[in-house]
Formats: structure tokens, sequence, C-alpha cells
């Protein structure tokens, strides 16, 4: 048998930062309850993301270190319209989110942009751009 991927956890450095982040993106996380260094959100694909503080796991992870540079994963983000890509990529530049990449037509055929959550990880927009 083949693995099936999913779930996706995301270290972060601040549960409540990242939780608002991702509310602005229609994910609703909710706090385990047994453990208020970890949240989880089932999304309506199957697939289940989870938040976990970096202090929930280390203990796991022995001799892990939180990454430099640039985003090393993209988690993306489908919208119905080119429009939408702008109108949520003007929101969370608007509340004090970075821009990795502004929106521009890719030459693949979609509208994309790329923001920052607060742990640095890379979010993409994006959206089938009309046929010509």
């Amino acid at each position: 048998m083949n693995p099936i991927l999913n779930t996706i956890d995301i270290v972060v450095s601040d549960l409540d930062a990242s939780i608002a982040f991702y509310a602005r993106l229609g994910l609703a996380f909710k706090l385990d309850e047994h453990s208020p260094e970890h949240a989880g959100c089932d999304l309506p694909n199957g697939l289940h993301v989870m938040l976990d503080t970096e202090g929930f796991r280390t203990p796991f992870l022995p001799g892990w270190s939180a990454p430099v540079g640039g985003p090393r994963t993209l988690l993306c983000f489908e919208f119905e319209s080119p429009a939408g890509v702008d109108a949520k990529y003007a929101e969370l530049a608007e509340a004090g989110y970075r821009g990795l990449a502004e929106p521009f037509d890719a030459f693949w055929g979609m509208r994309y942009a790329t923001v920052a959550d607060p742990d640095g990880n890379g979010i993409d927009l994006y959206a089938t751009l009309p046929a010509r």
C-alpha cells in the first residue's frame, strides 16, 4: 500500500498569531483540548492541517531549529478569480503581513501572488486567468 498524504503540520512560533493569519484565508483552527500548543483544522477536501508551537515539537525533534532564509515549503490557496487573488493579497498586506511576490499574471495561465505567514512560510494565492 502506498502512503496517503492527509495531514500537514506547520511549526509556528506564535500559535495565536498563526491562527489569526490562517483565519483570514478561511481556515478555522480549533485548539486541542489536551494541549494549548496544538491546533487543527479539517479542510473540505479531507486534508487536516495542524499548527504546533516550537515548544510542542522540539521534544519530538531533537536538534531542531527554525530554518533561516526563504520559505522551504509553500501552501497554495486557489481562488475563484484573479480579482480574488488581488483582493486577498491587498487584505493581507494591509493587515501587516509581508508580501513576497505581488500579484502577477504568470506565463502558465494563472494570477499568482505570495505572502509570508507569521513564521515566514510562503503562502501562494492563485486563480486561473480567463481564456484570451
